[in-house]
């Protein structure tokens, strides 16, 4: 059984070595177009245990990439590597980065927590539930799912609002509703080049 990731947040040191890191492996791309490799035998045991995490990539202050994980698949240090570069390279909502961009960029890195079963036994009380600025959100109907971290919450501050849009970002109607659907939360350890 793999023992369960530290909830305490990172040092300043570490989150300075995985905001390098993201950095680095946008550069490699840059310059190798391909993605970064390391030793993970490097890095602490903290940034060697495995942690889901996401990358986003904001260019004077609008979303220019956004990748990650939602369920820890590999060691935090890696994770971070792989989803800088493909919030880059690989997010289809944006052309590739070009290197003109990488100076204006800020990358920003939000750690997750393990997802967990959110009970609710409407739509209502799940709005109602939701704690504004603290809980990620997944939502799933059938093959349908979507996430909002909770650095969406500075722009969607509005329970009601947040869950209408992130119904549409998982291909659902705004106003749909189905007994079958399911949510999980959670929260992250956040933290930028800005």
């Amino acid at each position: 059984m793999e023992p369960m990731p530290s909830t305490k947040n990172l040092p300043p040191e570490e989150r300075g070595t995985l905001l390098t890191l993201a950095r680095n492996s946008i550069q490699f791309g840059l310059d190798r177009g391909s993605q970064l490799s390391i030793r993970i035998e490097d890095y602490s045991k903290r940034l060697r245990e495995k942690r889901a995490c996401f990358v986003t990539l904001n260019k004077h202050g609008t979303l220019r990439g956004c990748i990650g994980h939602l369920e820890a698949v590999q060691p935090l240090v890696a994770d971070v590597i792989e989803n800088a570069y493909s919030a880059a390279f690989r997010d289809p909502r944006f052309p590739l980065l070009q290197l003109s961009e990488l100076d204006s960029l800020d990358i920003h890195i939000s750690v997750l927590t393990p997802a967990s079963p959110f009970p609710f036994t409407s739509e209502r009380d799940l709005v109602d539930k939701l704690q504004p600025g603290i809980d990620g959100l997944i939502i799933q109907s059938g093959s349908r799912r979507g996430t909002f971290l909770p650095s969406v919450w500075e722009s969607l501050p509005e329970p009601r609002e947040f869950l209408r849009h992130l119904k549409l970002k998982a291909g659902m109607t705004a106003d749909y509703w189905s007994d079958d659907i399911l949510a999980y939360r959670y929260t992250t350890e956040s933290f930028s080049t800005e």
